[in-house]
């Protein structure tokens, strides 16, 4: 029975089942049972022994039949009612046909999951979706047997639009009378989870295509904005060449960010997370904001009453509350008021929205809301995809809300969507309240000052030629010692000279063969106590918990510029 098909079940033979009386019948079942264990199991019983079990199979199976029923019908069954009545009386939804593929039968169930009114036959093209062919042809081959029975997952037409759609699995036979018989299944919710599931791995492949470019990439601009440094270090800008330096820097810096975009979006960007006070920030950027929106669009701080703060990355944080803010504005093209709400929530149990679970505890709650035109609901839940835009061409690049969701997701928190036509939009942006102390004021201050002196040896580790050399020419001008190295075993090499003395150990984190992390490890093993800085052209999951393996590491992402390279490694000498 645990290999039956639901479609066999309307062609079983039905017998009594009667009750299992007490004492030796109970005994009896009970030996029948114990044979059935032992001849499962390969151990030769007695012939009485293995016809009890035999009987007590077929008494399971019946009973399993009877399971089926539903549980005021077997009455109709008893009094020798027909096959209709079985099919109506059967708890599954059954459909048959004849042989020209139109409807026969419909029993409650079907009509239940179907939506049809008891008499209701329609055409089988006006329930269910084609599939590559008509369902009819399907239909007329399987009740022919031209094809043999089989098991289609089929999108529903009907009245019910509003829910979306609707899938079902249908199991088609022959019913052996030049019809056929067909039980259906609802599909739906497995449908949904497996477009979740696509929709999931396309998000990762495009990640990681974005990831992979953004690395090499990053490499690219890392030695165009360097060396652009150097040269303005010898063109003042009375210099004729300066102006086009300039350009160039700058044009480099766009491209930085475009590649930030991208990196935003797969998750894989490196972020320098901080404590961030938000009635400060939003404060801060409210003369920003205001410019965006325009005259016509007005900005509405809302902060709950107690001092509320994050711990997130303080550029990307502006980036996503902008983001937010304009995509409002643009869904208001005749005016009207952006909200930007700051509240505490906190959880008692966990939370689930939107295929989402907040775990339960204290949390820092930031919406924004629009009463714009609002977003259709067929196109809601494509709006964090790469490169989808509701805008007109031109206007919009599609990777906006694609890395809000990125760096929300990627800092810890959650968004969530609510949005209704003619109405307007809210965004929820969910982070875990941050109980970090405050630094005391000029504290970040004094430290940056403290970090700038001269002297040291610096060990640079950099596959990327233009890369290292960049680097070595701006370290050597902060006057530190700097010893060059290709790969990590060249650079394990060069420290099997214990005389030679290294502060500071600067290293691209991706690299043929032993990775950045991988030879520092080995490195600190015999120079325990040294300074590691990482340059990363993206953040790798592995990344997450360097810090806490390899004490004294900091990173630097790439594309870096003179200055943030020479002021990391002097705070390194410095700590």
């Amino acid at each position: 029975m645990v290999g039956a098909m639901p479609q066999n079940i309307a062609h079983m033979p039905l017998y009594p089942l009667q009750p299992a009386g007490r004492g030796p019948l109970a005994l009896l079942i009970l030996a029948g049972a114990a044979g059935l264990v032992l001849a499962g199991l390969g151990i030769r019983v007695a012939p009485w022994l293995a016809l009890v079990g035999g009987l007590l199979s077929l008494g399971l199976l019946l009973a399993v039949l009877r399971r089926l029923l539903a549980p005021g019908r077997q009455a109709v069954l008893a009094a020798g009612a027909g096959e209709s009545a079985l099919i109506e009386g059967l708890a599954l939804p059954l459909i048959r046909f004849d042989g020209e593929g139109s409807l026969s039968q419909v029993n409650s169930e079907a009509r239940l999951l179907l939506d049809l009114a008891p008499e209701e036959r329609p055409e089988p093209a006006r329930l269910f979706v084609d599939l590559g062919r008509p369902v009819r042809d399907w239909i007329v081959d399987v009740a022919a047997g031209r094809l043999p029975g089989g098991v289609e997952m089929v999108a529903l037409r009907g009245s019910r639009a509003e829910e979306g759609d609707r899938f079902v699995q249908v199991a088609l036979r022959p019913d052996g009378r030049g019809g056929a018989l067909a039980v259906l299944q609802d599909a739906t919710a497995l449908k949904r989870i497996e477009a979740q599931v696509l929709q999931g791995q396309k998000m990762q492949a495009i990640g990681q295509l974005a990831g992979g470019i953004a690395h090499d990439f990053n490499n690219l601009l890392t030695a165009i904005s360097g060396h652009c440094d150097l040269l303005l270090l010898r063109h003042h800008a009375d210099d004729p060449d300066h102006a086009d330096l300039v350009q160039i820097r700058q044009n480099a810096n766009r491209a930085a960010a475009l590649v930030s975009q991208l990196l935003a979006f797969s998750r894989k960007q490196t972020l320098k997370p901080e404590r961030i006070d938000l009635q400060d920030a939003l404060a801060d950027m409210t003369h920003l904001l205001n410019r965006l929106l325009g005259e016509k669009v007005v900005l509405e701080l809302v902060h709950g009453a107690e001092a509320l703060a994050i711990r997130a990355d303080r550029r990307h944080f502006d980036q996503v509350i902008m983001n937010l803010v304009v995509n409002a504005r643009d869904a208001m093209p005749d005016g009207g008021v952006v909200q930007v709400q700051t509240r505490l929530v906190t959880l008692t149990e966990e939370m689930e929205r939107d295929r989402a679970v907040v775990p339960r505890g204290r949390h820092v709650v930031i919406s924004v809301e629009d009463g714009g035109h609002g977003i259709p609901a067929e196109r809601i839940g494509k709006i964090f995809d790469p490169f989808f835009t509701t805008k007109r061409p031109g206007e919009g690049t599609g990777l906006g809300l694609s890395m809000v969701y990125g760096i929300v997701k990627q800092s810890g928190g959650f968004i969530f969507v609510a949005s209704t036509p003619g109405v307007g939009t809210q965004f929820e942006l969910w982070f875990p309240y941050c109980y970090e102390a405050a630094l005391p004021a000029g504290a970040a201050t004094a430290r940056t000052r403290n970090a700038l002196r001269k002297g040291g040896v610096v060990l640079l580790v950099e596959d990327e030629a233009p890369v290292r050399t960049f680097a070595a020419r701006a370290l050597r001008l902060r006057g530190l010692a700097v010893l060059e190295a290709a790969s990590a075993e060249e650079a394990l090499t060069l420290l099997e000279d214990v005389t030679l003395r290294v502060d500071v150990f600067v290293t691209d984190v991706v690299m043929p063969g032993l990775d950045g992390p991988g030879w520092v490890q080995r490195a600190l093993e015999r120079r325990p106590g040294t300074r590691c800085v990482f340059m990363s052209g993206y953040a790798e999951e592995a990344l997450a918990d360097l810090q806490a393996r390899i004490p004294g590491s900091v990173f630097l992402p790439k594309p870096f510029s003179l200055s943030d390279l020479t002021e990391t490694v002097q705070a390194q000498l410095a700590a």
